[in-house]
């Protein structure tokens, strides 16, 4: 069984691209946002703009990051999925920024599949070192293709816990998905089996209720529709 979970508004509390970008940014990030969101360019356009709109220095910026809040709730989640399970942290956000955060948190270490943020003169600037220039959605994390070559490894089902755009892909891919935010909307409106969830306490509570390792049998028909797919 494989762990896909994301970072920000999942893991995290809050969206850490949105916070920071609200405290080093111009205003005018929020526009490029909403062009994003209407469809009109890119995640990976959308981020590249964004991220070279701060304007702050290295000690800001890894200061901010470390006031990163994040899901208390996970850590006994992770504890007790950890014994059956593989676990990634899967991100269109900035690996930086969650290995900060993470390891200021005292979290274990968890493989962190994110875009790569470097420092420059009194600011910051992106690559896409994941980037799948198949990848349907346009992201710089293609989620699905990770989490395909991730299950090669670790076998299935593939378990997703996100919250946003970055998951809507993987929703329909994926044997289990718990949603928040917005991907709740996307699942509504695709039909897509899913649990909600408000944080971790809430994923655990559910997962508790399965056999170690063994696919709710609610969605075994699924997952054995995509093996025969595959096959």
């Amino acid at each position: 069984m494989l762990f896909i979970i994301d970072f920000d508004g999942t893991l995290s509390v809050r969206d850490t691209v949105d916070a920071m970008l609200e405290k080093f940014a111009d205003p005018s990030w929020e526009e490029i946002e909403k062009t994003w969101l209407d469809g009109k360019i890119t995640a990976i356009e959308c981020m590249t703009q964004q991220v070279r709109m701060v304007k702050a220095d290295h000690i800001a910026v890894e200061s901010f990051f470390r006031s990163i809040q994040l899901d208390a709730s996970f850590l006994p989640f992770y504890q007790h999925i950890i014994q059956f399970a593989k676990v990634a942290i899967v991100s269109d956000g900035l690996d930086h920024a969650i290995k900060v955060a993470t390891r200021h948190a005292a979290f274990p270490e968890i493989p962190i599949y994110a875009n790569h943020l470097s420092f420059v003169p009194n600011g910051l600037d992106i690559t896409f070192p994941l980037r799948n220039m198949d990848c349907k959605a346009g992201n710089g994390v293609c989620k699905c293709k990770i989490a395909d070559d991730l299950a090669l490894e670790s076998g299935g089902p593939i378990v997703l816990i996100g919250d946003g755009k970055s998951d809507a892909c993987l929703s329909g891919y994926a044997d289990i998905v718990f949603a928040k935010g917005s991907l709740i909307k996307h699942c509504e409106k695709n039909d897509t089996p899913h649990h909600k969830f408000e944080s971790f306490a809430d994923v655990f509570a559910e997962v508790k209720k399965w056999q170690a390792g063994a696919i709710p049998q609610q969605f075994a028909q699924k997952s054995a529709h995509k093996t025969n797919q595959s096959a």
